[in-house]
């Protein structure tokens, strides 16, 4: 899979860029989805907060409400014991509530930590791949027939750098986002010709969030890129000037090469 070469770190949406949109963020919470529910309200979306603790995803709701922008709404789901009944679930009350559904940011993630192989048990490698692999996978799937009806549905997946270019210590965590890549080139593929539907991919890279906390406990984070600051890339992937973006992998990781931003 070829990773995009662009210019869209400086980006400027337009202020209206996804009015009338319902846009689906899972891990809304906390780190990149809260920010991509700011960002994506701040454009005039409904925005569906999805994520396990109520009271982060409350939190989130009141910023985006103080801040002017639509009244979002909250779906608690826990990733790790979903089911497809629950998937479907969510899809049938999206339908009920909202009546459309126009974009999907699969911003949850499950890390444990840094460790051999050798001490990973395989009910950790299960859980990371229920997380990060099938969850995203399940909750489109249950979707799909919402997003067809939009003129214009976007679904982006969040990747990981470790996954993209694997790496010693990172085990099923990297291996579970390396599969999530697998699956976009899939889903992108099969959805080739649906000019209204594409799936397209953003690898953060080393940005100041939870996770990078519990990586990299002693990294002097204010030199890190701030969650916000990667909102150009998903704004452009879920409003109409990405339309042509379909199966790409945008990879935000300074340095690495595969990039001219």
């Amino acid at each position: 899979m070829q990773s995009v070469k662009t210019n869209i770190k400086d980006y400027q949406a337009a202020p209206d860029l996804l009015k009338d949109r319902v846009i689906l963020i899972t891990g809304a919470g906390q780190g990149l989805g809260r920010a991509m529910s700011h960002a994506c309200a701040a454009h005039g979306a409904t925005v569906i907060l999805s994520g396990r603790q109520v009271v982060k995803l409350e939190a989130v709701y009141d910023e985006i409400v103080a801040a002017g922008g639509p009244e979002p709404v909250i779906f608690t789901t826990d990733l790790a014991t979903a089911q497809d009944k629950d998937y479907e679930t969510i899809a049938s009350s999206i339908d009920w509530q909202l009546k459309r559904l126009d974009g999907i940011i699969h911003s949850a993630s499950l890390f444990y930590n840094l460790s051999p192989l050798a001490i990973q048990t395989s009910e950790q490698w299960l859980d990371l791949f229920r997380v990060n692999t099938l969850a995203p996978f399940a909750l489109t799937r249950a979707c799909e027939a919402l997003l067809k009806r939009s003129p214009d549905a976007s679904v982006v997946l969040v990747g990981e750098s470790h996954g993209h270019s694997p790496a010693a210590f990172w085990g099923g965590f990297a291996v579970s986002k390396a599969a999530m890549e697998a699956y976009l080139k899939i889903q992108a593929q099969e959805w080739e010709g649906q000019e209204n539907l594409r799936i397209n991919m953003v690898i953060p890279g080393p940005i100041h969030s939870p996770q990078r906390s519990r990586t990299h406990p002693g990294e002097f984070k204010e030199n890190l890129t701030k969650p916000e600051d990667l909102a150009p890339y998903f704004l452009y992937l879920l409003g109409q000037d990405g339309r042509a973006s379909r199966g790409q992998v945008i990879n935000c990781r300074k340095g690495s090469g595969e990039q001219d931003y």
